[in-house]
C-alpha cells in the first residue's frame, strides 16, 4: 500500500517523475547504490527521528551522518531514531522504503544541505525496491521541506 500512496502523490504533484521499480533491494544505501548504479552519496536517505516531543523526517545524502551538535543547534535537541513499528505507523512506509512522499501523517520534512552536492538524487519511493530520480531542489519544492545543515560532511567521517 505504501508504494500506492507514493504513486498517487506523484500522479497528482509530478506526473513527469517516474517511479523506478527494481527486482533487487534498494532498502539500504549500499544496496540502492549498487542496484541503481550510482555512488552512495546520490542515494537520498530519509531518517525518521524524534527530537524532544516531535517527530521529523530528515533527508540527507546516503554517505552523510547526522551531527549531534549541528542537530541540537538546528532543532533544540538531540535526534533519536524511531523504531521500525513507529516509523511504519507514522510514515506509512516500511523501513528501507521510507521517503517524504505520500506520507500517512503530515510530518515536518527537512533536507540536509549535503544533498546540494548533486544535481540528481535517488530517494526511496515507499517500498524496499522502488526509488525516484529528481533534483534536490525539486524534492524540496514537492514536499515543502526546509533546508537545514545537520550532517557531517562525508570527508569528515
Amino acid at each position: 500500500m505504501s508504494l500506492d500512496t507514493v504513486r498517487a502523490f506523484f500522479a497528482e504533484k509530478a506526473p513527469d517523475i517516474p517511479i523506478i521499480e527494481q527486482a533487487a533491494s534498494t532498502a539500504t544505501v549500499a544496496e540502492a547504490a549498487a542496484t541503481l548504479g550510482v555512488e552512495p552519496g546520490r542515494i537520498a536517505k530519509t531518517l525518521s527521528v524524534r527530537i524532544n516531543d516531535r517527530v521529523v523526517l530528515i533527508v540527507a545524502r546516503g554517505d552523510a551522518r547526522l551531527d549531534n551538535r549541528k542537530s541540537k543547534a538546528a532543532f533544540g535537541g538531540r535526534p533519536r531514531m524511531l523504531g521500525a513499528d513507529e516509523v511504519a505507523t507514522l510514515t506509512g512506509h516500511p523501513v528501507g522504503g521510507v521517503c517524504p512522499f505520500g506520507l500517512a501523517n503530515p510530518l515536518p520534512i527537512y533536507c540536509d544541505l549535503s544533498l546540494k552536492d548533486f544535481d540528481t538524487i535517488y530517494p526511496a519511493a515507499g517500498s524496499r525496491t522502488a526509488s525516484v530520480r529528481l533534483s534536490p531542489d525539486r524534492l524540496v519544492a514537492l514536499t515543502g521541506a526546509e533546508w537545514v545543515d545537520v550532517c557531517q560532511p562525508p570527508a569528515a567521517l
